[in-house]
């Protein structure tokens, strides 16, 4: 019996950005939203027809979207809220409105609120719920996608957001009378015979199986939800008895929750393998005295790195002996929304470096590898090619650079902390800096011009000169300077017109580091980036930020603050290696921006600002992890910084919490300046 492909999802943007272009096009009013529909249809197809071919047999559809899978489930199901549903706009044009605001033509529409997508760099759009919501099918895009490629010959798999997870993501809309006390997941039961209509109108479609995400299951908060999920997929199976449900976990782990979550009305059970491989022993546990498949997530649907097939199919047929052949699938650990599109469309990575990455159409085609070597096709030549691609990156990270190495390896605790107390720093400071009561400054980047992208474009191209190119940025640099000036700013910023990208910036001035021209992977809506790769150790070959703090300097009396990146923030923002820990990249990080502090320092910019806006990002998703990450999160910091200062002043966004977050500093007796951004 043949063992099955699978692919939770796959990337929306085009190999080429048409979505993002197309979107784009239409807000800025260059094209029709028939025009823009006509692309999208163009670019599902596209998707399917590419996962067909790279030999995927359960090919996902209904998971591609204009702007959020999350904002498309809240449109489907009418959690629309009520400033949106009033407001004279097309259907379309609504939608749009919930994700990004819409101002025009008399139609004032703050957007909602964006959050992460659990611990990806992915944002989603979080829904308003409310007593007063009324659910209904507003739309029918999962089935009219399903009919869709069906028309085109191609069978799928539709792909819904769960309904605990759903409301587990949203939060107390502006018209709920208790919003402080009111949860979204209060309205379960409310939800869920929506949802099965839903579910029916795809099985009289011709639909016979549906994948139901529920990531919220690697979460400690889902661990007393097991009557409602038991209650919540009794009635989905009952709904549309003809629909096999795999529900879909990832990012994490089950732990505990796999008790429950076996003994559910389903066909198939989904986890991420490549992020919790520790979980297989008690899934295969809990699994094996029911009758439902695994589907094993084996190839990441998270990094760029080629996965190792040998080791692969190690697991698969350790879940073979355990289950049997008929029970397992093998697939993507989750959508691979979160990896670029192609390798097909780089062309400057050198041949080596490129033989070690696997974007989304490659990885479909690892995933595929992996079932026929399992179904006893020979694909001995595929295999042979992996070895030999994971041996040399490998002897490679083995050998890349032992003097960052050997420098970690000597670290000592004094390392992490400063030479003096915050009081006898802050006399000090005082003396020299002669500020008023209550100082003022900026967090750092002024607005990046369309004159900046376009000096920078050029330069790149090479339309404008390296001399030419240095002097625009002096030039801007001394309007910034100016401006703070005149509106009387205390302490200074130089409004980084260098700077492409907070992250990006400093990994094309670090060895180990390698970039891509066209591995866009989505951040939110049409937002998209292009995450740098860390493919060896970490070190700085030169200063990277002292040139233009200094000119910035030079041209007032007023201190000027340094402006770094933070390592935890620097490494959250890449593709990490695989090789190594996560603590290992973060703390060499740590010594190459301990080694710019200093120069910064020597070079007479006594006030340096270390952002870190990851830091919170990489929490992991379960509370017992926390601990770990923490101590060598804020230790990397710490390992940063002491080397010339620690945090003497913290500062936070605090304009939309009505300062809220300020108790937090005093509940817990912090002593150092805070700078709350207003």
């Amino acid at each position: 019996m043949s063992i099955q492909s699978s692919a939770l999802g796959y990337p929306r943007v085009g190999a080429k950005r048409e979505v993002k272009k197309a979107s784009e096009a239409y807000w800025a009013g260059k094209i029709s939203a028939e025009e823009l529909q006509k692309v999208a249809k163009e670019q599902r197809l596209v998707r399917w027809q590419t996962l067909r071919d790279q030999g995927i047999d359960v090919i996902p559809s209904g998971d591609f979207t204009l702007y959020d899978h999350v904002l498309d489930f809240n449109y489907t199901f009418n959690i629309i809220p009520k400033r949106f549903a009033e407001a004279k706009l097309s259907d379309l044009d609504r939608y749009f409105a919930m994700g990004r605001g819409h101002q025009k033509d008399g139609v004032d529409l703050e957007a909602q609120e964006m959050q992460k997508w659990f611990d990806s760099n992915y944002h989603y759009i979080k829904s308003e719920v409310s007593s007063h919501t009324e659910f209904r099918l507003n739309d029918t895009k999962p089935v009219d996608e399903y009919l869709e490629a069906k028309e085109a010959g191609i069978e799928t798999r539709p792909v819904l957001v769960g309904p605990i997870t759903a409301l587990l993501l949203g939060k107390a809309g502006r018209d709920e009378a208790n919003r402080a006390s009111f949860e979204p997941i209060s309205l379960l039961d409310k939800l869920v015979p929506v949802y099965g209509e839903l579910l029916k109108k795809l099985q009289a479609a011709g639909a016979t199986e549906v994948q139901i995400d529920e990531p919220s299951l690697v979460m400690d908060s889902t661990a007393n939800l097991a009557q409602q999920y038991q209650a919540t997929f009794e009635a989905l199976a009952k709904a549309a008895p003809g629909l096999k449900i795999t529900l879909a976990t990832y990012f994490g782990r089950l732990d505990k929750n796999v008790e429950f979550v076996a003994k559910l009305p389903v066909s198939a059970l989904h986890v991420d393998l490549d992020r919790a491989p520790e979980q297989l022993d008690q899934v295969l546990a809990a699994v094996k005295p029911t009758q439902l498949k695994l589907s094993l997530g084996l190839v990441s649907g998270r990094n760029i790195w080629k996965n190792d097939l040998a080791a692969s199919l190690a697991t698969a047929k350790k879940a073979i002996e355990a289950l049997g052949q008929d029970r397992v699938v093998v697939a993507t650990s989750s959508s691979l929304l979160h990896t670029p599109v192609t390798l097909a469309n780089e062309s400057r990575l050198s041949a080596d470096v490129k033989d070690w990455f696997s974007f989304a159409t490659e990885k479909a085609a690892e995933v595929a590898t992996l079932a026929k070597a399992l179904s006893g096709a020979d694909v001995q030549a595929a295999l042979d090619a992996n070895k030999q691609s994971i041996e040399a990156r490998r002897a490679f990270e083995q050998n890349s650079d032992a003097s960052v190495r050997d420098r970690l390896s000597k670290v000592t605790p004094d390392m992490y902390n400063r030479k003096s107390p915050f009081p006898e720093r802050k006399a000090a400071q005082d003396k020299v800096y002669d500020l008023p009561t209550f100082p003022t400054t900026t967090i750092g980047s002024f607005p990046q011009t369309k004159e900046i992208r376009l000096a920078r474009s050029k330069n790149t191209k090479g339309e404008l000169s390296t001399e030419e190119y240095e002097k625009f940025l002096e030039n801007e640099i001394k309007s910034a300077v100016d401006f703070q000036e005149a509106i009387d700013i205390d302490i200074l910023v130089h409004g980084e017109p260098e700077r492409n990208d907070m992250s990006q910036y400093f990994g094309e001035q670090l060895q180990g580091f390698v970039f891509t021209e066209n591995a866009w992977v989505q951040s939110y809506g049409s937002r998209y980036v292009r995450p740098p790769i860390i493919v060896s150790d970490v070190s700085r070959p030169h200063p990277m930020t002292v040139r233009w703090s200094s000119y910035a300097q030079s041209l007032t009396k007023r201190p000027m603050k340094g402006m770094l990146t933070g390592p935890v923030t620097i490494l959250n923002w890449s593709f990490p290696r695989a090789d190594v820990s996560k603590e290992v990249q973060c703390k060499q990080l740590a010594l190459a921006l301990r080694d710019e502090v200093c120069d910064l320092a020597k070079a007479g910019i006594f006030a340096i600002q270390v952002d870190e806006p990851a830091i919170r990002e990489g929490l992991p998703l379960r509370q017992v992890d926390w601990n770990a990450y923490l101590t060598w999160a804020v230790d990397s910091f710490k390992l940063s910084t002491a080397g010339r200062l620690d945090a003497d002043v913290i500062s936070v966004e605090a304009s939309k919490s009505d300062l809220k977050l300020l108790e937090v500093f005093h509940k817990h007796g912090y002593e150092n300046l805070i700078g709350p951004g207003l």
